[in-house]
């Protein structure tokens, strides 16, 4: 059975919203609620946090540290974000990489394990994202699946400063050089976000935990969606946020 290992980028320094992964949603923080969900995928072996090496990500570590066994933590470049990720896909002898963001805490393991799946059903797949060509997830539902061999490449061979700052994006920018495949969902959700980029996303985050959480902590897209459907005012809380490509 292949290794597969989720890593999560992290990092305290963010332009719009600093500290973010540190606040908190029902008394944890964001990262770890991102962690938690991970932690329910059926596929995923182990999860690997990679923060940086400068001095304010040692609350990072701090925070990862000795959380689960399942999880650990590693440090590199805060510019070169692919050698970050690669070097931590490596450390922990990976064969599949699952890469999720440290700012998305209503991540669906389901969606996960589908991406996965997905992913197994060809062996000659080099990636599998549903933020790739057509978009049907939500903001903050998104998933990559890649092969550590094409990872490996990729660190290898490209040199343009956004490639290396954004990991995979040099797939979707020659996408006809790898085999990839798009996890679609039945209906297109893209209208809604659920990432953590500005404060009213976080606005938003914290009110579909505190509506949902209590009840149901294992709460999936579903959930969310029908909350939505259920109090449209909530959607709008955040629906003026532009998306912006994130460095971690």
């Amino acid at each position: 059975m292949p290794n597969i290992v989720c890593i999560i980028q992290a990092r305290s320094g963010s332009t719009r919203l600093p500290n973010k992964v540190f606040l908190q949603l029902q008394g944890k923080a964001i990262l770890l609620r991102v962690i938690d969900r991970v932690l329910e995928s059926k596929r995923i072996n182990q999860i690997v946090v990679a923060t940086t090496v400068k001095p304010n990500d040692e609350k990072i570590v701090d925070l990862v540290k000795n959380y689960n066994p399942k999880v650990s933590v590693t440090r590199g470049s805060e510019e070169d974000v692919l050698d970050r990720y690669y070097q931590a896909a490596k450390g922990v002898s990976a064969d599949i990489v699952v890469r999720v963001t440290s700012d998305n805490p209503c991540l669906d393991p389901e969606v996960m394990d589908q991406a996965i799946e997905l992913f197994l059903s060809d062996p000659k797949m080099d990636y599998v994202s549903n933020n790739i060509g057509e978009h049907t997830y939500p903001r903050g539902l998104d998933i990559e699946v890649i092969r550590f061999s094409t990872l490996e490449s990729l660190w290898k061979t490209t040199t343009e400063p956004i490639d290396r700052e954004h990991v995979t994006i040099h797939l979707k920018r020659f996408p006809d050089h790898y085999v990839w495949k798009t996890l679609k969902n039945s209906e297109d959700l893209s209208v809604y976000r659920f990432t953590v980029d500005e404060d009213v996303d976080y606005k938003l985050v914290e009110q579909v935990y505190n509506e949902l959480f209590p009840q149901n902590p294992n709460f999936r897209l579903k959930d969310i969606i029908a909350l939505m459907r259920n109090r449209p005012e909530l959607a709008k809380i955040n629906q003026q946020v532009e998306q912006q490509n994130k460095k971690y």
